[in-house]
C-alpha cells in the first residue's frame, strides 16, 4: 500500500465523510469511581504580588487617551507582506511515500492514522483522544498530502519528529502571529483575539509578534483575519472612559435636567437595554462638559479609560481593569464592541457589557462620525454590591481608521 518514492506529486481524490465521535456511555457505580478531593487553599502560600501581575507593557498605548484633540478620520498605511501565521513547534518533513487505495470504515481519526503510519513504521501518539470519527475510500497520493487530508477533516495538529520517527497528534498548537509595525492594527489584533476568548498570550513589541496556543477553528479564524486585511479595510477605534458617580443627597441623578444643560439636539437618541440607557450626542457634549454637568450633584471617582481597536464587522474585547487602579470593584467588568462601517460615515456598535460573572446589558448603538455615545444607569448591584448608592457612567468616543497597503517598511505609526 505504500511505496518510497524520491520525486512524486500526484493530485488526488479522495472522499471523507466524518460524524461526532460516539460518547462512552458513563461507568456505572459498580464498575468504578475515581474522586478527586479538593482541599482548602493555603491562604499562606507564596504567590506573585499584585503589582507584578499588573504589569501590563500595552499600558501606553491603550492607556493614554488625548481628550482634547480628538481626531476622528485617520488614513493608516501598512506593509501586508508583514502578516504571517507560524506554527512553532518542531515539526519534521514527512517521509516520502506514496499512499495507494487507503480505505477505512468509520473510525476515531486516530485509529485511522494509526493504521496509515503503522504500515510506514511511524509510531502515533494521539495527546488528547478520541477525535472526530471519520470515513475514507480509496485514498491516493503522497504520504504528507494524505496526513494532511485526515487531520485537517478532524480538525486536530499533527508534529513529527524524524529522530525517533513519532507523530503526534494534538487538538491545539502554538503559533506566532506576525503583523505590520502599526499601533492601531496590533492593538485591533490583541482585541479580536480576546473577542474571541483567547486572553493567554504573550506579545512582543520588538517584532509585533503575538503567540498563543489555538485550535483548528480559531487558527481558521485568524487566517480568515489577515486575509481580510487584503481588501484595505476600516478599522473603529474606541476611546473609552469609565467613571462612578456617588449622588451628594444618595438619591437618584436627575439625567433629564441634561436636556436643561445643552441645547435641544445635542442629545439625539436614547436606548434602553436591560440595564441601564446609552444616549448618542454631538461632539458639543464632551467628557469634560459632561463632568461639569455631573459634578453639581454627584461625586466624582474616575475608574479607567483607555481604547481599543475594532476591524470592521469583527468582535473585539477591552478590558476595563487593563487600565484601572487594581482592587476596583469596576475593574472586572469588560466591553465588547462588533462595529461596522455604512456609507463611510455612519458607524454601527453592537456593544455588550459583561462581568467574570456574565454579561449585564448590551445595546445597537448608530451615530455620525464625530458624535459620541456614553452608557448610563449602571447600577451598584452589578457588582454584587448595594452601597453606597452609585452607578457608572461608560463614555465613548469611536473614531473611523482607514487603511491603505503599501510595498513600505511602516514602522511605529500611532
Amino acid at each position: 500500500m505504500i511505496k518510497k518514492v524520491f520525486l512524486f506529486f500526484t493530485c488526488i481524490t479522495f472522499t471523507i465523510t466524518s460524524c461526532t465521535h460516539k460518547q462512552e456511555e458513563p461507568l456505572s457505580i459498580d464498575e468504578g469511581v475515581n474522586a478527586e478531593i479538593l482541599y482548602p487553599q493555603d491562604q499562606r502560600a507564596i504567590r506573585t504580588p499584585d503589582g507584578a501581575n499588573a504589569l501590563d507593557l500595552e499600558t501606553p498605548l491603550r492607556c493614554n487617551v488625548n481628550w482634547q484633540t480628538q481626531q476622528m478620520l485617520l488614513t493608516l498605511p501598512f506593509n501586508n507582506l508583514a502578516f504571517r501565521i507560524e506554527r512553532l513547534e518542531k515539526n519534521d518533513k514527512l517521509p516520502g511515500f506514496e499512499v495507494t487505495g487507503f480505505t477505512f470504515e468509520t473510525m476515531p481519526a486516530e485509529k485511522a492514522l494509526y493504521k496509515l503510519t503503522k504500515e510506514a513504521g511511524i509510531k502515533l501518539v494521539a495527546k488528547d483522544a478520541p477525535y472526530t470519527s471519520l470515513s475514507g475510500d480509496n485514498l491516493k497520493g503522497e504520504f504528507t498530502d494524505v496526513v494532511n487530508m485526515i487531520t485537517e477533516a478532524a480538525e486536530i495538529f499533527y508534529t513529527y519528529d524524524a529522530d525517533n520517527q513519532v507523530m503526534t497528534l494534538s487538538r491545539k498548537t502554538e503559533i506566532a502571529l506576525y503583523v505590520p509595525q502599526s499601533r492601531p492594527i496590533i492593538l485591533s489584533m490583541l482585541d479580536v483575539l480576546r473577542g474571541a476568548g483567547i486572553t493567554d498570550m504573550t506579545t512582543n513589541w520588538s517584532d509585533y509578534s503575538i503567540t498563543f496556543d489555538v485550535d483548528m477553528e480559531v487558527k481558521n479564524k485568524i487566517s480568515s483575519l489577515v486575509e481580510y486585511f487584503e481588501n484595505n479595510p476600516n478599522l473603529v477605534s474606541y476611546d473609552v472612559n469609565i467613571f462612578k458617580i456617588y449622588p451628594k443627597d444618595n438619591c437618584d441623578i436627575e439625567w433629564n435636567k441634561l436636556l436643561d444643560n445643552f441645547d435641544f439636539g445635542t442629545i439625539t437618541t436614547a436606548q434602553t437595554g436591560v440595564i441601564g440607557r446609552v444616549l448618542t450626542t454631538t461632539n458639543e457634549l464632551s467628557l469634560e462638559s459632561l463632568r461639569q454637568f455631573l459634578g453639581k450633584s454627584a461625586t466624582i471617582e474616575p475608574v479607567s479609560e483607555g481604547k481599543f481597536v475594532v476591524p470592521d464587522m469583527w468582535l473585539s474585547r477591552f478590558d476595563v481593569g487593563k487600565c484601572a487602579k487594581m482592587g476596583t470593584a469596576a475593574s472586572e467588568l469588560s466591553i465588547l464592541a462588533k462595529a461596522s462601517v455604512v456609507d463611510n460615515n455612519r458607524i454601527t456598535s453592537e456593544v455588550t457589557l459583561e462581568t467574570t460573572k456574565g454579561q449585564i446589558t448590551n445595546f445597537k448603538v448608530r451615530n455620525k462620525l464625530g458624535e459620541n455615545f456614553m452608557i448610563i444607569g449602571l447600577p451598584n448591584e452589578v457588582y454584587s454590591a448595594d452601597k453606597p448608592r452609585s452607578e457608572t457612567v461608560i463614555f465613548m468616543v469611536p473614531k473611523l481608521i482607514r487603511t491603505l497597503k503599501t510595498n513600505e517598511t511602516i514602522k511605529n505609526k500611532i
